[in-house]
């Protein structure tokens, strides 16, 4: 039995990965048709109900598109395929308005629909209370490392920033143009590969905030917890940006969590941000007036136009996230599929390396290189060849990434799977 077709039994929903004998060559995707009318319809994200032997599949798992690839990108990245084909359903007429979502005011009635309902189920799915204000923004998470000390600082505050890759080291740089950014720790001298104990890191007692990256897409460095800041009256600061709702989180102990939703809830466009209400009302007057949360809160995210378009995607996907059962069983399904793709990295004998710490891996995104370096390059153009895109590195850091969203189906992870094992059969 060859390498590939072992690697094929061992993972048995893994798609379109060919014998390492078949010389045909792969099949391009079909262009995608746009003139032709669309006949309306309604499209089911319900998942699959679980057997007992096996986590559940994920719905996009059900209806997989072959003319659609398996985008293992950082961001944007890959929707659930059964949102797609609903907002391309009600793209030119959305329900009966004879509008576009693209067209329609974002204060007429029908977008007022799509953002109210957007909000109540996100709050549901991550248990929001009253006592924080749901924002949908623009600029994505990097403007709000400025927004961050200029509405929760003063110039002269101090605020604590604990930097476990270089999303977080970004957030410590520009908060130090407007408030004492105190740096606390970083792994940039471990090539940000760990999270230290949180007993062992020196907080300021004085500090406003402590501000973390709760998971950094680079690095594939994640929080399972988090830290509790020291200060009397300190909030907890998160950049969720990468793994936003691809677990259950408990808002309340967090003053303010934000994410550019580009990674798992939607495209790129909208930023969303939850702040706690009574941290409002206290930005810099330097602040610019996008930028003041508290303006942004009393205006209901309306204070401009927003990203309309991004904002009704995402609440297509919240809409998909509660169909599954909410985020306990979504991330049930993406701890399954890392670890598969994990234990497939350590079961290499070290022909496939992660950097990362054990207990502190991402779920999202799982960096690896290849100890035979030159190698890198054919393994992500053969890859691609295969329909699994996106898969070089950071260009900071190199190697592969496979960013692993609650939208990529446990057959993209183990095609990906299939094929490192060929791969590494036919390179000894």
């Amino acid at each position: 039995m060859s390498a590939a077709t072992a690697a094929a039994v061992t993972y048995p929903k893994s798609l379109l990965l060919r014998n390492a004998g078949d010389a045909r060559p792969p099949t391009k995707p079909s262009r995608l048709r746009l003139c032709r009318p669309t006949p309306a319809f309604s499209v089911s994200c319900t998942a699959l109900r679980p057997s007992p032997v096996s986590p559940p599949a994920s719905p996009a798992d059900a209806s997989l598109s072959p003319d659609r690839v398996f985008n293992f990108a950082a961001g944007p990245a890959t929707l659930p395929e059964c949102v797609i084909r609903k907002a391309q359903a009600e793209l030119v007429n959305y329900r009966g308005s004879g509008m576009s979502i693209m067209e329609m005011s974002h204060r007429g009635k029908e977008f007022d629909g799509v953002i109210k309902k957007a909000e109540a189920d996100l709050r549901a799915l991550l248990g929001i209370s009253d006592e924080y204000a749901v924002l949908f923004l623009q600029g994505g998470g990097t403007t709000q490392f400025a927004a961050v000390p200029l509405n929760l600082c003063t110039p002269e505050d101090a605020a604590d920033y604990l930097v476990t890759g270089s999303w977080g080291d970004k957030a410590y740089k520009e908060a130090q143009k407007y408030c004492k950014a105190n740096l606390i720790w970083t792994g940039k001298h471990e090539k940000y590969t760990k999270i230290p104990a949180f007993d062992q890191i020196q907080q300021n007692p004085d500090a406003k905030y402590l501000h973390i990256c709760a998971n950094e897409t680079i690095h594939g460095v994640e929080f399972k917890d988090y830290p509790v800041p020291a200060g009397k009256d300190a909030v907890l600061v998160a950049d969720m940006s990468s793994n936003f709702c691809s677990k259950p989180v408990d808002v309340s102990t967090f003053g303010m969590i934000y994410a550019g939703a580009q990674k798992n809830v939607g495209p790129s466009g909208v930023t969303i941000v939850i702040v706690r209400k009574d941290l409002l009302g206290k930005a810099q007057p330097i602040t610019p007036v996008m930028l003041d949360l508290k303006v942004q809160a009393d205006s209901a995210s309306l204070y401009n136009t927003p990203p309309c378009l991004a904002i009704y995607i995402c609440g297509l996907v919240f809409e998909d996230l509660l169909e599954q059962g909410g985020l306990a069983e979504v991330e049930k399904k993406n701890v399954h599929k890392a670890g598969i793709l994990y234990d497939a990295i350590d079961g290499s004998g070290g022909f496939y390396v992660c950097p990362v710490e054990k207990s502190v891996r991402s779920f999202m995104n799982v960096p690896f290189t290849l100890t035979k370096s030159d190698l890198e390059k054919k393994f992500i153009e053969e890859a691609a060849k295969e329909g699994m895109v996106q898969l070089k590195g950071h260009r900071s850091v190199g190697g592969v990434r496979a960013s692993i969203y609650n939208a990529m189906p446990l057959a993209g992870v183990e095609k990906l799977v299939a094929f490192m094992k060929d791969f590494q059969a036919r390179h000894p």
